[in-house]
């Protein structure tokens, strides 16, 4: 199940930013996973925004702020093509919502933590992705 977490100092979003935010990740997470759009895999699909304290996330070369999105998906459940697509969207997201250009770009990064098979666990189960894309196929055909 996807995971997205956005890192930043505090008070760079406003609070209507924020909010699109916290849906718009998830959302496009699920679009490159290439998840259906079904209730089921909406409610796994997790973000997560922190807001770091002034002075707590930066760079040494000046003030400007960061963004840190970590991103965590089962393994395999990304193709080359897929991780490329998520981090462009992602990075053009984040800069929108803070009000910033294309040209701030390399203050935006995105780490993608992919979980190998055995290390994901929900509902006291492990979470295994050839199921998952299973019930993901059973869903789509569903719609």
């Amino acid at each position: 199940m996807p995971m997205i977490q956005l890192s930043l100092p505090a008070g760079v979003l406003t609070g209507d930013a924020r909010g699109e935010l916290s849906k718009a990740l998830p959302q496009t997470l699920l679009k490159w996973e290439g998840a259906p759009d079904t209730a089921f895999f909406r409610a796994q699909a997790w973000c997560r925004i922190e807001e770091v304290a002034d002075g707590g996330f930066g760079a040494l070369e000046d003030d400007l702020p960061r963004f840190r999105v970590d991103v965590t998906v089962p393994a395999g459940a990304l193709s080359d093509r897929r991780k490329t697509g998520l981090i462009a969207e992602v990075t053009e997201k984040v800069l929108a919502a803070a009000g910033l250009g294309q040209s701030e770009a390399l203050r935006v990064w995105v780490l993608i933590h992919e979980q190998s098979e055995g290390t994901w666990g929900a509902a006291g189960s492990v979470v295994k992705f050839k199921e998952l894309a299973a019930l993901a196929q059973g869903q789509r055909s569903d719609a």
